[in-house]
């Protein structure tokens, strides 16, 4: 593994140069997604139901989307939440080292999402580990998504608000939310809680 400009680099079994970049910015990756699928800023807000100013100030850096606000962008550029991380090259089998995971912050939530798996050509599956500090949410009000989403909590403990009920998860705790069940994370404890998320895409 070499360093080169601020990034790591490894190489795979087939010797192929994997380049990953330890943090980029949440802004520069809108935008980055923006210019390849041809959507205006103001194309972007309509999709959204956000005001074209906060899709700006996003990708400035100068507001921070909930985690529900950030999955609205994703559907509206029609990509995944992974896919805000740079692409790498088509799939093969690839191990993503701890100190490599890229990583973007969500200042509104109080978290941190990192990768834990490449989007690669083929791929279907999407693997997130969300660190969440004290009071950090994933948004203001219950949101759903349109696939299933597997969560498992690491460290900590979270509240998942659902419809009709609240359940408190701790650490070894998991579960299984099928598409469009509305939901929402709360970490309410002193200490980050940390949870793996696998989406299928």
């Amino acid at each position: 593994m070499t360093r080169q400009g601020g990034r790591r680099t490894s190489l795979s079994k087939a010797g192929r140069e994997i380049t990953t970049p330890l943090e980029q910015s949440l802004g520069a990756a809108i935008r980055r997604l923006r210019d390849e699928h041809h959507v205006s800023v103001r194309a972007l807000a309509s999709k959204c139901g956000f005001s074209p100013s906060f899709i700006s100030q996003v990708e400035l850096n100068q507001a921070s989307p909930s985690l529900s606000s950030l999955e609205r962008i994703a559907h509206g550029l029609g990509v995944t939440l992974g896919q805000f991380f740079l692409a790498s090259e088509p799939a093969t089998p690839t191990v993503i080292r701890a100190s490599q995971r890229p990583k973007i912050q969500s200042g509104w939530s109080r978290s941190q999402i990192e990768s834990l798996s490449l989007q690669g050509m083929g791929s279907r599956l999407e693997a997130l580990l969300i660190t969440m500090r004290r009071g950090g949410s994933s948004g203001g009000r219950l949101h759903s998504r349109e696939t299933e989403l597997f969560a498992i909590v690491f460290t900590g403990e979270v509240w998942l608000q659902l419809r009709e009920t609240t359940q408190i998860l701790r650490r070894g705790d998991a579960i299984t939310i099928p598409p469009g069940t509305l939901h929402r994370w709360e970490n309410k404890a002193a200490k980050p809680v940390q949870l793996v998320k696998v989406i299928h895409v």
